[in-house]
């Protein structure tokens, strides 16, 4: 597919046409490649990416704004980005690596959108490179929640219940099943106070825990939802019943006194 149809999806054209076709192509297709673009791109990439976190997230302290940008520049960030510009289309390839669906691979998507990146910069500087990132992850920095990005599940659990005031979850290898080798962990999470116990699987014990953990905190949001709707049911008492229950609740001496 021509190159000029990327540049649309990109919002930017080249003036170095040589540099866009540098920076699709993959080592397995010669020698004029995009591994130097790649390695440029990914500096740029991070620079652009914690000056648009720095300045859209002012309360965050420097561990928060890391964490995001971590997640935000890691490879299957860069490849869902990828996937949206459908670069798998542009991609310069070695006949070995189309054959074993090299263009559907994430390392390799999300190394050509670094390439991309470093070429935008050689060829029109910083300010080009990071209108380019910020079009790029405007969708992404709509809906990302600072709070639970990059967190793992064991830690969103805790923080949640610690929120909440309840004692943090127990955890419980139930089971361990196959060789020592090739061994699946199956391990409990329980969280008492919710009368919640759920379990998750794993390659390794930690793995099994924080799969148990995602059910839990998912367990967990939907318990607290179904206590508070039945908190606010109970506090709205009906205009009729309230009405009721005062003429109910009138004395002898009342009745009396409406006789007289």
């Amino acid at each position: 597919m021509e190159l000029t149809a990327l540049e649309e999806r990109l919002g930017y054209t080249f003036v170095q046409r040589a540099l866009i076709e540098q920076a699709v192509t993959h080592r397995s297709r010669g020698a004029v490649h995009n591994e130097r673009l790649e390695f440029l791109g990914d500096a740029v990439l991070n620079c652009a990416v914690a000056q648009l976190l720095f300045a859209k997230y002012a309360r965050l302290d420097e561990g928060d704004l890391s964490r995001l940008r971590a997640n935000l520049v890691k490879q299957s960030s860069l490849a869902d980005i990828a996937e949206t510009l459908v670069l798998a289309d542009f991609l310069r390839l070695g006949e070995g690596e189309m054959k074993s669906g090299g263009f559907r691979r994430p390392s390799i998507l999300a190394d050509t959108m670094e390439a991309i990146i470093g070429a935008i910069f050689i060829d029109q500087g910083f300010d080009a490179a990071r209108a380019v990132i910020g079009k790029l992850f405007e969708p992404v920095l709509k809906t990302v929640d600072p709070k639970t990005l990059g967190k793992d599940s064991k830690t969103l659990l805790q923080e949640y219940l610690q929120g909440k005031r309840i004692a943090l979850p127990v955890y419980t290898v139930v089971e361990t099943r196959g060789a020592a080798h090739n061994q699946e962990f199956e391990v409990e999470c329980s969280i008492p106070k919710l009368e919640i116990s759920v379990r998750g699987s794993g390659k390794s014990r930690r793995a099994a825990e924080q799969s148990a953990a995602k059910h839990a905190f998912e367990a967990a949001q939907h318990a607290m939802a179904q206590i508070g709707r039945r908190s606010r049911k109970k506090a709205a008492v009906p205009v009729e019943d309230a009405a009721s229950n005062a003429a109910d609740s009138k004395t002898p001496v009342d009745d009396a006194a409406q006789t007289a």
